[in-house]
């Protein structure tokens, strides 16, 4: 542990002095983390001693995967996400099983994995993480409506995805009761506590037997996102489900704190994510990426160039987007700690094909962070100019300027389509 400690240390101040830099070229904080942790991991620097059946590994996941969630619920409000839900739901009506299936059938005719198992696998695959992507997600020159799809996308199908996970590992273990009723007050529960925790706090914060000082706003939205997290593991609520519409409903409720809480809890969440990628890297032995073989490295590429390309493309024919942007879109679906979280949970469910079904998971993320954390500000730079920007963004219809992205109305049909 004090290993680990000194390593996320040194790496972080590392992160710090290059910070700004990495904004503006293709070095990526989130691959400096990913490739210190495999240098220093066993096989290599032998700093950091690890395996995926260590409690650290699968907690801090789960911690990062939580916070990422609940800071980009709190960047969409309720009313942002009734509006401008044509355009996500396209993504996850239509792409997410496209996806899927694309990525199931790559399993099972590159690997050679049994059906069963090459549909879990694809599950696994399947969750989209925006950490990745974040010079693109976060760059105000790109469309609104690009930023906002990437953002509810990612987090909804996490808990979208999670059924088929389930399910699928009960038919690969061979087992009888698919437990669908359980699945369903998981997924229940933790909706519930995501919006009725935050719902409680600030109605309590509005009596006059309580206030807030300014010093403490930003911690408000904290303790509530502690809240839903105890809860919800007290419960066995769904974790992810809980995180994202707890953040929503902060951010739809409670705006002052949404805005006091922005940067402090986006750095909470950065240091869980870097602290995170150190522990999956140093578990990217030599060793391990021995085991994976070629069909694995040419399954994982394609898990990436071929599966959610292919879906996006069709999920988004006919729709108003621009070309520029539904590459963006076909492009960027980086995985990330839902995958992570899920690869461990089949990892430890003593399948025949558990190790050889993590292996090729841990390798597909690990290219996913490296090409999708290295090529966002090139994409994103890609909207910079004036001649790139849909006309819809900065000016109206009639050529006017228009109110700034923020305060256009998110139901137009030129940024909902």
């Amino acid at each position: 542990m004090t290993n680990l400690l000194l390593v996320f240390a040194a790496l972080l101040l590392l992160a710090v002095l290059v910070s700004s830099l990495a904004h503006r070229t293709v070095l990526s904080t989130a691959a400096l983390f990913l490739v210190g942790g495999f240098l220093l991991g066993d096989g290599i620097g032998n700093v950091i001693t690890l395996s995926p059946d260590d409690e650290i590994v699968n907690t801090l996941a789960e911690l990062a995967l939580f916070a990422v969630l609940f800071t980009d619920g709190m960047h969409a409000g309720w009313k942002d996400l009734r509006s401008a839900w044509r355009l996500p739901g396209r993504a996850l009506g239509w792409g997410l099983p496209l996806t899927l299936l694309i990525t199931a059938l790559l399993a099972h005719y590159v690997v050679g994995l049994d059906w069963i198992e090459s549909l879990l696998i694809a599950a696994v695959l399947t969750p989209t993480d925006p950490v990745f992507a974040a010079a693109l997600v976060g760059n105000e020159k790109v469309p609104p409506r690009l930023r906002h799809l990437l953002n509810v996308e990612s987090g909804v199908n996490d808990g979208l995805i999670l059924p088929f996970v389930i399910v699928f590992l009960a038919v690969a273990q061979g087992s009888e009761d698919l437990h669908i009723g359980t699945l369903g007050a998981e997924l229940a529960s933790g909706l519930v506590i995501g919006v009725a925790v935050p719902l409680a706090a600030l109605a309590l914060e509005r009596t006059r037997l309580f206030a807030v000082s300014p010093k403490y706003k930003p911690l408000n939205a904290l303790a509530i996102g502690l809240l839903v997290l105890a809860l919800a593991q007290a419960t066995h609520g769904n974790l992810f489900l809980a995180a994202f519409a707890a953040g929503v409903t902060v951010a739809t409720v409670g705006d002052q704190y949404k805005e006091s809480f922005e940067e402090f809890g986006e750095l909470i969440a950065e240091l869980l994510k870097l602290a995170a990628l150190v522990v999956f890297g140093a578990l990217l032995s030599p060793t391990f990426l021995g085991d994976v073989g070629w069909t694995g490295w040419v399954f994982a590429v394609l898990a990436l160039v071929v599966a959610r390309p292919v879906a996006i493309w069709v999920s988004f024919l006919g729709s108003k987007l621009t070309a520029r942007e539904q590459t963006a879109v076909m492009w960027f679906g980086p995985k990330g700690f839902a995958s992570v979280v899920y690869g461990l949970i089949v990892l430890k469910s003593g399948i025949s094909a558990a190790d050889e079904i993590f292996h090729l998971v841990a390798v597909t993320i690990a290219l996913s962070i490296l090409a999708h954390s290295s090529t966002d500000v090139i994409v994103a730079r890609g909207f910079d100019s004036e001649r790139e920007v849909p006309t819809w963004f900065g000016r109206s219809r009639n050529g006017t300027d228009a109110a700034p992205p923020a305060e256009q109305s998110e139901d137009s049909d030129t940024i909902d389509s």
